[in-house]
């Protein structure tokens, strides 16, 4: 690991530290993981439908919306490769964020998630990489089913050295953020009830997040004027210090096709609101059945 002295970047402007606090949050969620202290849930199943894609790739656009105002902020891609761990086939399943416009001058951001997978989709190991104008951390976990367990060592680095090592234990299964997006896109659309939930379990840092899905029914999206997606709408109850309430505080939707892409994500802020609107996608493993072009347009 590369080694430099550490330092502290100016004291950035207001939204430029709420965007920092909710864009992981959002973009893993997602894109639409929200870290929420919600008590005792259910655990989820361990297991899910293969949903992982070879050169599958992914791209949003994160905007931060401020009154009348609503600069692009980012870019996040991510992508889904057939590779290796330690000497054995796996999937690399990938995120990487970068800031753009005025909010790469004022507070630049380049963060990268990369998840592995053994081939049959058991979560192995998560390296998280974050860049925020000019603070670096290094977040690494290893998960290890045990009976009726999972075991997550921790361990968190900056620029001068380890800031902690620690080890989890849950009762039933525990993901890091991007595993949780692939759980989003798992649901199945047959069964949905309004109102239904969908628990799961997060490490993050030192600590086992417990957050849910809330299934809200069906919506139309349109991002802009030349298409719309026919959605299902789901909420997320967030507790964080970055968002201006604990309930509601953050919505997605996801297309309502067998790829289950996330289509839009919304997160209020205590200043303003943070959006990320789907961009681009390359090689789906089905077809993309959820756009509506609008004709005359």
């Amino acid at each position: 690991m590369k080694e430099n002295n550490e330092h502290h970047p100016a004291v950035p402007a207001p939204w430029a530290v709420c965007a920092s606090k909710a864009y992981p949050s959002l973009l893993a969620l997602l894109l639409a993981i929200a870290l929420a202290y919600c008590g005792k849930l259910k655990a989820q199943s361990c297991e899910w439908p293969p949903v992982l894609h070879h050169n599958e790739q992914i791209t949003y656009e994160l905007y931060f919306k401020w009154g009348i105002l609503m600069p692009k902020a980012g870019v996040a891609q991510f992508s889904t490769q057939n590779t290796s761990y330690d000497n054995h086939p796996a999937w690399k399943y990938q995120m990487f964020f970068r800031t753009t416009g005025m909010f790469d001058k004022i507070f630049k951001m380049r963060d990268t998630l990369a998840t592995y997978f053994t081939p049959e989709q058991q979560l192995l190991f998560s390296d998280k990489r974050t860049e925020e104008g000019g603070y670096y951390l290094a977040d690494l976990m290893w998960f290890s089913p045990l009976p009726g367990k999972t075991s997550v060592r921790s361990q968190r680095y900056g620029r001068t050295g380890i800031k902690f090592d620690t080890t989890l234990v849950v009762t039933g299964c525990a993901w890091d953020m991007m595993a949780t997006t692939l759980y989003l896109r798992t649901i199945a659309w047959d069964k949905l009830k309004t109102k239904q939930e969908f628990p799961f379990r997060v490490a993050v840092g030192k600590d086992i997040v417990n957050a849910a899905f809330r299934y809200d029914g069906q919506a139309i999206v349109s991002p802009d004027e030349q298409v719309k997606y026919r959605t299902h709408h789901f909420y997320i109850d967030v507790y964080d210090p970055a968002f201006e309430q604990s309930k509601e505080a953050a919505e997605v939707w996801v297309s309502d096709d067998e790829n289950h892409l996330p289509i839009r994500v919304r997160a209020k802020l205590k200043i303003g609101a943070a959006e990320v609107y789907f961009k681009e996608a390359v090689n789906l493993k089905h077809p993309f059945g959820s756009r509506i072009f609008i004709t005359g347009k």
